[in-house]
């Protein structure tokens, strides 16, 4: 069976034996959490089991250490919840949302990745792409015989903290949207502006107009023009709450720009401490 280590189509996905894959409803609603969830059991691809973005792939508690809005689980955490879904390794695993692996199914993806995951991929499209294909639906809350795994983070994937300062070669990327880091505007954070130094890519750019990925050859590209003369192992990724970076961190990888890490504090973590500073404007 070829591996998917990026990206999956629709059709793609249809065609795994239901025994090789597992398969990650990771719909997510900010504004209402148990909406999230509500998706779920209404419908789902079937055989997919549900993730929270706040559940299963953060940890709320760590909020005060000055981690983000979205901090990582602890390693035990997370294992868990592999366990809990039956993951073993060398499983195919596929991740889908409703905003093109913008919101949880790019964490997902990564987070496998951190943690030493290669067969893991998102939905081209997501939930939507699988609708429009006239694929079949599910509402059975699927509960998979749990296995037993421990997992841990590879620290060279990760950062927890950021030195604006530093001018040694890295590149911080970030993947809000522009009015967001420019300062015009802030709903989420209680500063406005952005990381001095850093880069603007809004995550919305990987995307074409059907809410599928451009083409590896275009986001390369793309990506070439943000990054200039810096190597793609130098960048750092961020966003807001190291959730939507993931996406730019997925795109990277399926345009061949290998390498790239996370901030995972992200702008929520840096105003966290008033006195790190702000940049604001282009």
């Amino acid at each position: 069976m070829t591996l998917h280590t990026t990206l999956i189509s629709v059709d793609e996905l249809a065609a795994l034996p239901a025994e090789s894959v597992l398969i990650v409803d990771c719909r997510t609603d900010l504004a209402d959490r148990s909406k999230s969830e509500q998706a779920y059991r209404e419908g789902h691809v079937p055989g997919a089991v549900y993730a929270s973005l706040e559940d299963d792939l953060s940890d709320l508690s760590r909020i005060p250490q000055g981690l983000g809005r979205h901090p990582l689980p602890m390693e035990s955490a997370f294992s868990a919840v592999l366990s809990r879904w039956g993951w073993q390794p060398d499983t195919q695993v596929v991740a889908y949302d409703s905003a093109g692996g913008a919101l949880a199914a790019a964490r997902l993806w990564w987070m496998l990745r951190l943690v030493g995951v290669r067969e893991v991929a998102v939905l081209d499209g997501g939930y939507q792409a699988w609708l429009a294909a006239g694929k079949p639906v599910e509402t059975k809350v699927q509960e998979r015989a749990a296995s037993k795994v421990s997992v841990h983070y590879d620290p060279a994937q990760v950062l927890f903290e950021y030195d604006s300062s530093d001018r040694s070669g890295s590149l911080l990327i970030d993947a809000r949207a522009n009015p967001r880091f420019r300062g015009d505007i802030e709903p989420l954070d209680p500063v406005a502006g952005h990381v001095p130094g850093a880069r603007n890519r809004p995550y919305g750019d990987n995307l074409d107009e059907q809410g599928r990925f451009k083409p590896a050859a275009t986001l390369r590209d793309e990506f070439r023009s943000v990054l200039g003369d810096s190597p793609a192992d130098r960048v750092v990724h961020m966003c807001g709450s190291g959730v939507t970076a993931c996406h730019n961190l997925l795109a990277m990888e399926h345009a061949g720009l290998h390498g790239a890490r996370l901030y995972a504090p992200s702008w929520s973590g840096w105003v966290s401490d008033r006195s790190r500073p702000v940049a604001k404007g282009d």
